[in-house]
């Protein structure tokens, strides 16, 4: 398949009121640098079709050779599937990796485990979910396709073990242990359960689940639909889209902390949403820069009323917050990232919405780089929308992707020119480089 390519609409906030000569030669020079930031071109590299899996709702996984890796949603009459897009000299090839059973939802992407083997969960309709690993051909295969091989590492029941695993990626730690989260089951307050964060740890043949801490639904928080990271100490980082002691109701959600203690977890909330200028109900994760600060988004909220991005700086023995960006409320509801948000080696943070906030509501992919104590927001890229059959993709929700050259990547839920379901065509693979 040919790429198609689209120039990105790149916007930028931010004055001076500098007079004379100063200010024709700083308007000269920020004329330069905007067109340097413009010189970026939107590629389609890939359109999904009902033989390679359709909905993609996480982002992707790159590995050293710039191959990309992600997983397709599906539905009950096309199944889900695990894929890889192979970097070739002319273009990209897609392989299937693995098919999964009817009613098996991967929401998740997936991450590479220190075995080479690929790592992820599913939502079941039919269960509770589960966490499984997918091994490459132990042998050299010469066939077109060659699927791999999945084994479920642990299948949740459902009770005070979690259920229903969203969209958050699983992480590994130095040793092999596998941590991630539930956003139901483990008791508390919520209809169904609030919410787990667990481990998985290499035992004999299998894995044995421990479960490090249960949310409350309380001021602890609720519902978490986003993974974890790791700090170099082993100390557990992530956000609930419930709970909290801010708003009224169910709360606002958290940022929180689990830190090993003795034989136990404990939690500390680092901080506590107040649905007002700060945002409200974060779907996304954090995650860190290299000087310890941690980022985020909130789906909704914020002085614009369609979600913010974050930062949470270490102050003392507690956290400074602050407000990067406030997203405008979109035509059908919240505008705010979905998903993770991704951090190049600059510090410049860059993120997806599945609404711009605009007239055009197909979604964006953003970048926000600070400069000078402030940050300065950039659309690399406005979604065109057509009722589920835009030719570029519509409607991201999983978070983008950065690689040491600048380019980005991720994935729309839908659009394409591959028709699927309910004239909803089947989602694309994007590119943005530089």
């Amino acid at each position: 398949m040919a790429n198609r390519t689209h120039p990105p609409t790149s916007t930028s906030r931010g004055t001076s009121a500098i007079p004379g000569f100063a200010l024709v030669l700083i308007c000269g020079l920020t004329l330069f640098a905007t067109r340097l930031a413009q010189a970026q071109t939107f590629s389609d590299i890939f359109d999904f079709n009902l033989q390679t899996g359709w909905y993609p709702v996480s982002g992707v996984t790159r590995d050293g050779g710039g191959n990309l890796y992600g997983t397709t949603s599906g539905d009950f009459s096309n199944p889900a599937t695990a894929y890889e897009l192979k970097r070739l000299h002319n273009g990209w090839t897609v392989n299937v990796l693995y098919t999964f059973a009817a009613g098996s939802l991967p929401f998740s992407g997936i991450v590479f485990g220190p075995d080479g083997a690929l790592y992820g969960t599913t939502w079941n309709l039919n269960s509770y979910g589960n966490v499984y690993r997918l091994m490459p051909p132990s042998t050299v295969c010469k066939s077109v396709s060659c699927p791999w091989t999945e084994t479920v590492l642990y299948d949740f029941q459902g009770g005070n073990d979690g259920s229903a695993p969203y969209y958050g990626n699983v992480i590994f730690d130095s040793a092999g242990n596998l941590y991630g989260t539930t956003s139901a089951g483990g008791g508390g307050e919520c209809s169904g359960g609030c919410g787990t964060v667990y481990e998985l740890s290499p035992s004999g043949s299998g894995w044995t689940e421990q479960i490090l801490y249960r949310f409350t639904g309380g001021a602890d928080g609720g519902s978490p639909a986003s993974g974890v990271v790791l700090d170099q100490a082993g100390n557990l980082y992530g956000t609930t889209y419930m709970g909290g002691s801010g708003c009224s109701g169910h709360g606002c959600g958290v940022v929180y902390e689990l830190s090993p203690s003795g034989s136990g977890w404990t939690e500390k909330v680092l901080y506590t949403f107040q649905g007002a200028s700060d945002g409200k109900n974060p779907n996304a994760g954090v995650i860190f820069d290299q000087a310890g600060n941690l980022y985020g988004a909130t789906f909704t909220g914020g002085s614009e009323g369609g979600g913010t991005v974050f930062e949470l700086s270490p102050s003392g023995e507690g956290w400074s917050f602050s407000t990067l960006y406030a997203f405008q409320g979109g035509e059908y509801g919240p505008a705010g990232p979905y998903d993770n948000l991704a951090i190049d080696g600059a510090g410049s943070l860059y993120g997806t919405t599945n609404d711009d906030g605009g007239a055009n509501t197909a979604g964006s992919v953003f970048k926000l780089t600070p400069q000078n104590g402030e940050w300065i927001y950039t659309n690399l890229f406005l979604f065109p929308t057509d009722d589920g059959a835009a030719p570029y993709g519509e409607n991201p929700i999983g978070g983008p992707t950065v690689d040491s050259f600048g380019n980005v990547y991720g994935t729309t839920s839908q659009g394409g020119t591959q028709n699927c379901s309910f004239e909803v065509n089947c989602g694309v693979i994007w590119e943005i480089a530089p």
